[in-house]
């Protein structure tokens, strides 16, 4: 299952929409083929497996195959896998945990299962949930999970009180920061730091290191359509601009430029934030990676919609500035948000954390099954 996961890294930048899903084959002790899920409507980590196989010349009757996910057992955009390994003739199925997907739920084992292959789940559950943690969140809550980066230093802070922020990491921070860009199906950002400075937020610097990757859907959340017909976040590949208050001149300018308009006003004429989750949800975003400023950040954090930080931290000592995260003033201590520390990595000369909020711990990830 180890090497199946490693497989399935191996689709880190391309599976979007679909999960990262890796395969392997052995008999006696022997690999004899494996495979990842490739790009949408492509096959996935089973038939690529078994193609595999049979390139080798390798029998596979009666062969075990591991698989990060339960083989789904719908038609989709492509065939069951669920139905490949049966007329394939495996005779052992282990799957590291069972399908989310209500469409699956279960059925890829129990149809395997009814045709007389061993079927077993819950091997490195927990590794398999990380990988896969947005197609799981969005299964289960109807939503992508939502990941706010920054950059700061030692004090917490993220910029200049004049807004300079350039650059307070250093370029192997920067780089990594790319990665996780090009492992969303989403980046989010505000009208605010679009207007402060102008990024593009594309991924840049790490394509031969990554190789294909499906660039992530760019996000702007402008509630009055203040953004400038020129940014350069608006060139290359259409954007998705959510918004508040009509400006039917904006919205016929930036729509006969490609880009998407998504009314979704709460009560007080702002972005419904976390409607615009259930949205992103719809639209299939799996991971959502924001890089906005400390108005938005808050707004996020004080509306329930973020799941963990990714922050960098730099060996330095700025001063006044601005922060992370501009939530109000408490009056009592024990009201602050309370994170728990998942991974805490040197990266060049920074520190890279992940911290994800106490109530957005993972439930108890497998769901065992065996069968004869």
């Amino acid at each position: 299952m180890a090497l199946a996961l490693a497989w399935a890294a191996k689709g880190m930048y391309i599976t979007t929409p679909n999960p990262r899903i890796g395969c392997v084959i052995v008999c006696d002790g022997e690999v004899i083929g494996a495979g990842h899920t490739q790009p949408v409507g492509q096959a996935h980590a089973e038939v690529q497996a078994l193609r595999d196989a049979a390139a080798r010349g390798n029998d596979v009757r009666g062969a075990t195959a591991y698989v990060t996910l339960e083989p789904c057992s719908h038609y989709g955009r492509t065939p069951p896998c669920s139905l490949a390994l049966v007329q394939a003739g495996l005779g052992r199925v282990v799957s590291a945990m069972v399908d989310p997907n209500p469409l699956v739920a279960g059925r890829g084992l129990a149809q395997l299962s009814e045709a007389g292959i061993q079927v077993a789940s819950g091997t490195m559950a927990e590794q398999a949930y990380e990988l896969n943690i947005g197609f799981f969140q969005r299964m289960r809550h109807g939503r992508p999970w939502v990941r706010l980066k920054t950059a700061a230093s030692l004090d917490g802070v993220t910029a200049l009180e004049n807004g300079e922020s350039q650059w307070i990491t250093g370029p192997d921070a920067r780089l990594d920061g790319h990665r996780w860009r090009a492992r969303a199906s989403a980046i989010l950002t505000g009208i605010g730091t679009v207007k402060a400075d102008d990024p593009q937020l594309t991924v840049r610097g790490v394509e031969a290191e990554i190789g294909p990757f499906v660039p992530p859907r760019r996000v702007i959340v402008d509630s009055r359509l203040d953004i400038a017909l020129d940014a350069r976040i608006l060139q290359g590949e259409p954007c998705w601009i959510v918004a508040a208050q009509p400006d039917a001149d904006k919205e016929a300018a930036l729509r006969a430029a490609g880009h998407e308009i998504i009314m979704l006003p709460n009560a007080k004429g702002k972005v419904d934030l976390p409607a615009l989750m259930q949205e992103l949800g719809r639209r299939e975003i799996n991971e959502l990676h924001v890089e906005a400023g400390s108005k938005l950040n808050a707004s996020l954090v004080r509306e329930g919609c973020v799941d963990e930080l990714l922050v960098y931290l730099a060996p330095s000592l700025i001063g006044p500035g601005q922060g992370m995260c501009a939530l109000p003033p408490l009056a009592r201590l024990a009201d602050k948000k309370q994170l728990r520390f998942h991974a805490i990595d040197r990266v060049g000369s920074d520190v890279r954390i992940l911290a994800r909020f106490e109530d957005r711990q993972p439930p108890a990830r497998a769901v065992s099954q065996e069968s004869n």
